[in-house]
């Protein structure tokens, strides 16, 4: 057993090594079909990081009047609370609003002179709403438009960035969406090219497949170096895969950080680098071998 193994895997090798640029051929787009495959998931990563933090920041800043009693805000923060919508509510007094608003513009002398001119303080105090998914701000709004104590408030806002967000979830599912077809189509391809790579394989050794049926080769035997050159074709690929977009994401990584200071791509793929090099060969050996037994099962009748 583990000698007719051991040659099935040997003329496997001999057959991707003999073949020459067909493999080569059948290798390149592989890899293009999993580098493309490797690109969605790391865009899934930064879309999902970009969103997280534009998520971050929406929220439902309440604003009350100059007379409203602090008492009065405080037992409408806990009624907030207890809204199975609501992450957190956050009070700001209008003591803590002047001292943010002073700590922002402390490098403008004229906004901060306009301030002392006042001699009073003309923030307003505020609750921070945070919902625990964006889709549940509509539902906060109207809870506050119909709650008895509406008429303390000064003014409610919902901030602009959940229409951004709205906005960029729409891109984000028609990239997927596109991407997802892009990997489909190359995918066809690859399963193409490897197909006809084994197919020209099978029909220039088909002299020795002859013999080998006239002194008994079994049919795994004959069949099993053809699937052989498959799962070499995609655990090359993976690997090849992996080494080209390294180099690619530890340079793009610093210029991402910018955009998103809490994503360090590079990172994420150093601490993840296992596991999706075993979805790149796990997808590569899958594209391999189905090519490679579509094309066993199609021209090597035994």
């Amino acid at each position: 057993m583990l000698t007719t193994l051991f040659r099935i895997i040997k003329y496997g090798f001999l057959g991707f090594w003999r073949n020459g640029w067909l493999s080569t051929a059948t290798l390149s787009i592989i890899v293009l079909a999993l580098l493309v495959f490797e690109g969605l998931i790391i865009f899934n990563v930064l879309t999902n990081g970009a969103l997280d933090v534009l998520k971050s920041k929406i929220d439902i800043s309440v604003y009350f009047k100059a007379d409203a009693p602090e008492d009065d805000i405080l037992k409408i923060q806990k009624s907030l609370e207890s809204l199975a919508e609501v992450k957190s509510v956050e009070y700001i007094s209008r003591d803590q609003a002047l001292v943010i608003f002073k700590e922002r513009h402390a490098g403008d002398p004229a906004i901060s002179q306009s301030i002392e001119e006042l001699q009073q303080n003309p923030l307003l105090a505020s609750l921070d709403i945070k919902a625990n998914d964006p889709k549940q701000y509509s539902i906060i709004a109207d809870y506050l438009g119909n709650a008895d104590f509406k008429t303390s408030f000064e003014k409610v806002t919902y901030a602009q960035n959940a229409v951004v967000i709205e906005r960029l979830g729409k891109v984000i599912d028609t990239a997927e969406k596109g991407g997802f077809l892009l990997i489909i189509f190359l995918t066809l391809i690859a399963i193409l090219v490897t197909f006809n790579t084994i197919r020209l394989a099978i029909y220039s050794s088909r002299e020795e497949i002859g013999v080998m049926r006239l002194v008994g080769g079994s049919n795994s035997f004959i069949r099993g170096p053809y699937l052989v050159e498959g799962i070499i074709y995609g655990l090359l690929a993976g690997i090849f895969s992996i080494v080209i977009i390294s180099p690619v994401i530890y340079f793009v990584s610093p210029y991402i950080q910018i955009f998103i200071s809490e994503m360090n791509l590079w990172l994420y793929f150093k601490t993840n680098l296992l596991t999706i090099l075993g979805y790149q060969a796990l997808f590569g050996v899958g594209l391999g071998v189905i090519s490679s037994y579509i094309a066993v099962r199609k021209y090597l009748r035994i």
